[in-house]
């Protein structure tokens, strides 16, 4: 390090360990080229749980809530050991997809390529899944879908980002420990909103696992108020708002049909053509900002003998019209075949109001005549024969999944998407005749 450099950084650290009240004036006597070094001084803006823990350490394993800041944790960490390795340091990037770890870990607004110095920016090379720093240090790009690109490729660091949504989490993990065997302390740096996965049970048991927890809050002053109005507030306090916000590893609901590692292994990537597309809707009474939310879902047959759950296109707060135009939106931008709609409270006026919106659409209306447990238990049967995917994480349909007990609508409110999934899914899957629980209205 220069002369000039050393000044630039003990300017920085003076600064960071200031009041709050003095730093606007010491930042107006700094010049102009201290004001730019100190853009890229992660010390003097990170939170102290963003900025890596003393000792000795395998794994830095950071549990955090939706917008906590751990892709820029995770970025600032591979860039600081980046800028003072020797030529030839390689490092791992880890993400759930190969789009994730360049959209996200690379690329995305808090990735490697935004958060570098502009005067140690790395080479990208898509083609070759690879970041090259100014004095030869290097990242390689690797996806958990394909845990065999790690078997190998050897490393004396890595980032993992989001290992409680790896599809095959046990497999990467290893093949990523296995290679990290240069140098004289590996380490791993995990990033991830937690669930309740052997792997993150394993690693905070692990005494070479350093934890930081930390939860959407910790990050308020970075984050617009609209998306607390709108996202946090709604989740705050649900078991998917410990979950997503808080950071909790939650653990199955005892009696729920539907287990998170159930729901975990139906995910897809793609799907085949579709036989046939069906919207389930569960409207609610009555409509507004108090009423009920209004549950639909998308699921289609495809050629290859599975079901997908194609959307959660649910509704929150809209009038009867608000959700009615909803329903039939959701329709036609799957060019589905059939809406399903339950009108045990609705009556006619469900058929009404979206007749009024489109006449012309394939409509059916269910009275149950049985409770929703029992409607669901023959889907959550399709789903242990693993005959049911799920082409998207949808977290508020597949938290009702997992937390729906018998008598749970008064403890966690109307488990509407719900509804809606077994409505569509039963329509493609068990029809009339196979599930006498159900009764054709029209």
């Amino acid at each position: 390090m220069s002369g000039g450099e050393a000044e630039q950084r003990s300017i920085a650290e003076a600064v960071a360990a200031l009041p709050t009240g003095d730093e606007a004036d010491i930042l107006g006597a700094l010049k102009i080229a201290d004001l730019t070094e100190l853009l890229y001084e992660w010390r003097f803006w990170a939170r102290p749980q963003q900025l890596p823990p003393p000792g000795e350490w395998a794994t830095w394993l950071i549990l955090a809530g939706r917008g906590f800041g751990k892709t820029r944790t995770g970025a600032e960490w591979v860039r600081s050991l980046a800028e003072r390795a020797s030529p030839g340091f390689r490092i791992a990037l880890v993400g759930e997809t190969a789009a994730d770890v360049r959209q996200v870990m690379v690329e995305g607004e808090s990735g490697l390529l935004p958060s570098a110095r502009p005067d140690f920016r790395p080479r990208f090379e898509p083609s070759k899944r690879c970041l090259t720093w100014p004095q030869g240090a290097q990242a390689f790009l690797y996806s958990a879908d394909d845990p065999e690109q790690l078997r190998g490729p050897q490393h004396q660091a890595a980032w993992c980002d989001e290992l409680a949504k790896w599809r095959r989490a046990e497999e990467t993990w290893s093949n990523l420990q296995l290679g990290l065997r240069l140098g004289e302390r590996p380490q791993t740096v995990v990033t991830t909103t937690p669930r309740p996965l052997k792997l993150l049970k394993d690693l905070l048991a692990d005494p070479m696992t350093v934890v930081t927890r930390g939860s959407t809050y910790d990050n308020r002053g970075n984050l617009p108020p609209a998306f607390f109005r709108q996202v946090v507030e709604k989740y705050a306090g649900t078991r998917l708002g410990r979950q997503e916000i808080e950071a909790e590893i939650l653990e199955d609901t005892p009696g729920a049909l539907w287990s998170r590692d159930l729901v975990q292994s139906c995910r897809a990537a793609g799907a085949p053509i579709m036989r046939r597309v069906v919207v389930g809707v569960d409207p609610p009474v009555t409509g507004g900002e108090k009423a009920d939310a209004c549950g639909i879902v998308v699921a289609g047959a495809g050629e290859d003998g599975r079901y997908y759950v194609l959307a959660d296109r649910t509704t929150v707060g809209a009038s009867v019209h608000g959700w009615a135009q909803a329903a039939v939106a959701a329709y036609h931008d799957h060019e589905a075949d059939r809406l399903v709609a339950e009108v045990n409270n609705g009556g006619d006026l469900v058929a009404a109001v979206i007749r009024q919106i489109d006449s012309t659409i394939s409509y059916r209306a269910v009275r149950a005549s049985r409770g929703k447990w029992a409607r669901a238990e023959p889907i959550a049967a399709l789903y242990e024969q693993g005959r049911v995917r799920h082409l998207a994480a949808l977290p508020a349909l597949e938290e009702q999944m997992t937390s729906y007990v018998p008598g749970g609508d008064m403890a966690y409110g109307s488990p509407d998407r719900l509804d809606a999934l077994v409505w569509a899914l039963s329509e493609l899957a068990l029809g009339t005749s196979a599930n006498p629980r159900l009764r054709m209205v029209s």
